[in-house]
């Protein structure tokens, strides 16, 4: 996990955070989510990142069953804070970034705020646990994960760097395979709000199978 800052727990994040609502976005502690930046309100949100120091962005996503602004959706109560860990510039006037993700909060309130984007007051607590690295893993089934990702990739004629595969630690694997997944909304936010990481896993399996079975039964073309 190519990051320079360190935060060993709650206490060293800010209450207050820039939230990026996102949908079908899924960040997760020590995972890597590539970003590109385009809207000026989101690009104003990067430069007060660093301009304030801590280069922190909270990701979420609009809880969309139970929105009636576009402009301004309501947001589902759980998210994941994430280091800007890399940026870029396009050239056009893009960010091209990369988010290492720190830990889970929930949403205690929106704050008011004049920035162009939203912002929050977060509790970090009740996902103290994200703070310490690889955190349960001991309790994944990997080999019911790695079945059904064969099988995912064979309903969907993909490939995978097995060797990398299989010489990732069961954290960095499931989060990997959580962020990456074709899901919706309701699905990332299950995942993304699992007590552990084997609920974590279990999840996406069940979610895997129930996908790939409803191909079988329906014919539908696999996703590409």
């Amino acid at each position: 996990m190519p990051i320079n800052a360190e935060y060993r727990g709650p206490g060293e994040l800010p209450q207050v955070i820039a939230v990026f609502p996102l949908p079908g976005a899924l960040l997760l502690p020590r995972g890597q989510m590539p970003l590109n930046i385009f809207e000026p309100r989101y690009l104003a949100m990067v430069d007060d990142s660093f301009r304030d120091g801590h280069r922190l962005i909270g990701m979420i996503q609009p809880d969309a069953t139970h929105s009636h602004d576009e402009e301004k959706p309501t947001l589902f109560r759980v998210g994941c804070v994430g280091r800007i860990t890399q940026l870029a510039e396009s050239g056009d006037g893009r960010y091209i970034l990369e988010l290492t993700g720190v830990s889970r909060f929930k949403v205690i309130e929106e704050v008011s705020a004049l920035t162009p984007y939203r912002q929050c007051k977060v509790d970090y607590f009740p996902y103290i646990d994200d703070f310490t690295a690889r955190k349960g893993e001991e309790a994944v089934d990997r080999k019911a994960l790695l079945e059904v990702l064969t099988d995912f990739l064979k309903a969907n004629n993909l490939k995978v760097d097995w060797e990398g595969v299989e010489s990732a630690p069961n954290e960095a694997l499931v989060n990997a395979l959580a962020m990456m997944s074709p899901y919706g909304p309701p699905e990332k936010q299950a995942m993304l709000e699992a007590p552990d990481l084997k609920t974590r896993a279990e999840i996406l399996i069940a979610v895997t199978e129930m996908d790939l079975a409803k191909k079988r039964t329906s014919g539908d073309p696999p996703l590409q």
